[in-house]
C-alpha cells in the first residue's frame, strides 16, 4: 500500500492548487485519506484510541493548514476523531459490563480474567459517566438512541464467553480499528449520498406554480429542484448567473434541459425580481456555528433582498457542512481572493496594472464567498 506521507502530500498538493471542487468532494477525499491513516496504523493492546487519534489529528493539523477557506476538511477530521471516541467508550462500556458478570462469581479462573485489555480509572469513569450525560451532537445527527451507551444486562453464561472472545489478547486492536474503519465508511457513503437525502425533502417544500430564485450553481441545489420536478411539481427558477464566474448560465441549462422553466437574470437585477419570488432557495460552502453561512459571492444581496420582501431564504447543506466554529475564530477564513484575470482581460488593462510592485493605479479585487449572518436565513434543510 502507499505510504501514508505520500498520501498526505498529494491531498496537500490538490489543496494547494485548488484541484478539488466543492465541500463535498473535498469531505469525501478527506474521510478516505484519514480512513487510510487508520488502516496502516500499528496499533497496541492498550491505549489503542490514543494512538489512532493522535495519527489522525497529526495528518489532520497538516491538511487543515493548507487552505483554511476548506472549512470541510475541518469537519471531517473531527467527525473522524469522534468515531474512534466513541468506538473507544463502547469497547470500554462492553468490557467493564464483562467484568461485571465475573463480580458475582469466584468459580472463573484468574486467566479468563486476564483476557480483558488493561483498563484504567479514567476509561472506566468514562463508561459510567456515558450512561448519564447528554448526547453529543454527532449522536443527534446519527440518530444514536440512549440504549447504545448503556451497557447490557447480562442473561447467561454463554454472554460472557462470547465477550470474553471478542476482547482476547491480539485481536482486540483488530477489532476496535476494524469497528473504526467500519464507521467511518459509513461516514463516506453518508458524504456520498448528502445530496439525494436532502433532494427527497424537496416535495415538501416546493409547491404548484411557485417560483424560485437562486444564484450561481450548485449540485445540491440543482438535485433538490430536479427531485421536486420528478413528484409532478410544476414551478418556475429564476436564476442570477453568478458573475464573474458566470455558474449561474450553466445551471440554468441543465434546469431548462430537464424540463424546468427557467429564466436567467444579472445578478444586479436580483431585487427588481424579488418582489415576484415566493422563496430562494441556495447552497453554501459552510455553515458557522452560529447559523452564519460562508457562501458564493452575491448570496449576501440576495438574501438582504429576500428579507426587505419577507421571501424565505433557505439553504441546502449537508451536514459535512457543519462547523462548530464562530466567524470570529482566528483560524476561519471568510472568504478568499481568485484571479483577477475573470474580471478583467490582462492584455487589455496591463499598462494600467503593475502586478510586480502593485504600484498601478488599477487594482482588481475578486472574493470568491460571501459572509450572511444567520438574521438573515429562514430555514436549513441537510441530509438528516
Amino acid at each position: 500500500m502507499p505510504d501514508v506521507q505520500a498520501l498526505v502530500n498529494d491531498f496537500v498538493n490538490l489543496l494547494k492548487k485548488r484541484r478539488i471542487e466543492g465541500s463535498q468532494a473535498t469531505a469525501k477525499q478527506t474521510a478516505v485519506l484519514l480512513r487510510s491513516v487508520i488502516s496502516q496504523q500499528r496499533v497496541p493492546h492498550t491505549n489503542q484510541a490514543t494512538v489512532l487519534i493522535n495519527a489522525v489529528r497529526a495528518v489532520g493539523e497538516q491538511i487543515i493548514d493548507v487552505n483554511p477557506i476548506e472549512l470541510a476538511v475541518g469537519n471531517i477530521v473531527r467527525r473522524v476523531l469522534h468515531i474512534i471516541r466513541e468506538e473507544d467508550l463502547s469497547l470500554v462500556t462492553d468490557a467493564v459490563a464483562g467484568l461485571g458478570m465475573f463480580a458475582g462469581s469466584d468459580d472463573e479462573d484468574d486467566v479468563e480474567r486476564d483476557d480483558y485489555p488493561a483498563l484504567s480509572a479514567a476509561s472506566v469513569a468514562a463508561a459510567a459517566r456515558s450512561t448519564s450525560r447528554p448526547p453529543s451532537l454527532q449522536t443527534l445527527l446519527e440518530d444514536v438512541t440512549d440504549s447504545a451507551v448503556v451497557p447490557p444486562t447480562p442473561s447467561s453464561g454463554g454472554d460472557s464467553e462470547g465477550i470474553s472472545r471478542t476482547l482476547e489478547k491480539g485481536s482486540s486492536g483488530r477489532k476496535f480499528k476494524h469497528d473504526v474503519i467500519e464507521a467511518v465508511n459509513e461516514l463516506i457513503q453518508d458524504i456520498t449520498s448528502c445530496h439525494e437525502q436532502i433532494a427527497e425533502q424537496a416535495v415538501e417544500h416546493i409547491h404548484q406554480n411557485e417560483v424560485i430564485l437562486t444564484l450561481g450553481s450548485s449540485k445540491t441545489v440543482l438535485e433538490f429542484l430536479c427531485a421536486a420536478k420528478e413528484k409532478k411539481r410544476s414551478f418556475k427558477v429564476v436564476v442570477a448567473e453568478g458573475a464573474p464566474r458566470y455558474q449561474g448560465q450553466v445551471l440554468a441549462k441543465e434546469l431548462a434541459a430537464r424540463g424546468i422553466q427557467t429564466t436567467v437574470i444579472a445578478d444586479s437585477a436580483t431585487f427588481a425580481m424579488i418582489s415576484q419570488v415566493n422563496m430562494v432557495i441556495v447552497g453554501a460552502h459552510a455553515v458557522m456555528a452560529n447559523g452564519g453561512v460562508i457562501a458564493p459571492i452575491g448570496l449576501h444581496m440576495v438574501a438582504l433582498a429576500a428579507q426587505r420582501h419577507a421571501v424565505p431564504f433557505v439553504v441546502l447543506a449537508g451536514s459535512h457542512k457543519l462547523c462548530p466554529l464562530y466567524p470570529h475564530n482566528p483560524q476561519v477564513l471568510l472568504t478568499e481572493l481568485r484571479s483577477p484575470s475573470e474580471l478583467l482581460d490582462f492584455g487589455e488593462f496591463s499598462d494600467l496594472m503593475d502586478s510586480a510592485t502593485g504600484s498601478g493605479s488599477l487594482h482588481v479585487v475578486n472574493p470568491a464567498f460571501d459572509y450572511v449572518p444567520p438574521n438573515l436565513v429562514s430555514l436549513f434543510i441537510t441530509d438528516t
